[in-house]
């Protein structure tokens, strides 16, 4: 069984930067795809970024291309998310999750969550 724990969220200014982390524990398998996820309150949750656990490959979604930035750690067995020049539209709770079948069509476990708020 795979766990996930997020850490890193908080408050901030916008402009400002945070950099959330998910650490992976349980088996990791190459096929994994990590991605991260947010849901702000009264809208859907959303994927954002995704790294695969193997090559690296990244996926963006649009509004955050340019500004952030997913990375993994093998050794550490964490996920990173790097967020730069935050806006207050990126105030959300922010998931990491994993698809093991690497496709991005099912991300079958998840995170509790942490809160990203960006003031203005």
């Amino acid at each position: 069984q795979v766990q996930l724990e997020e850490s890193g969220g908080g408050l901030v200014q916008a402009g400002g930067s945070l950099r959330l982390s998910c650490l992976v524990s349980g088996p990791i398998f190459n096929t994994y795809l990590m991605g991260w996820f947010r849901q702000s309150p009264g809208k859907e949750r959303a994927f954002v970024a995704a790294i695969s656990w193997s090559g690296g490959h990244t996926f963006y979604k649009d509004p955050v291309k340019g500004r952030f930035t997913v990375s993994r750690d093998n050794a550490k067995n964490t996920v990173s998310l790097q967020m730069n020049n935050l806006k207050p539209e990126d105030t959300a709770v922010y998931y990491c999750a994993v698809d093991p079948s690497g496709d991005g069509l099912e991300y079958n476990f998840w995170g509790q969550g942490t809160q990203v708020t960006v003031s203005s």
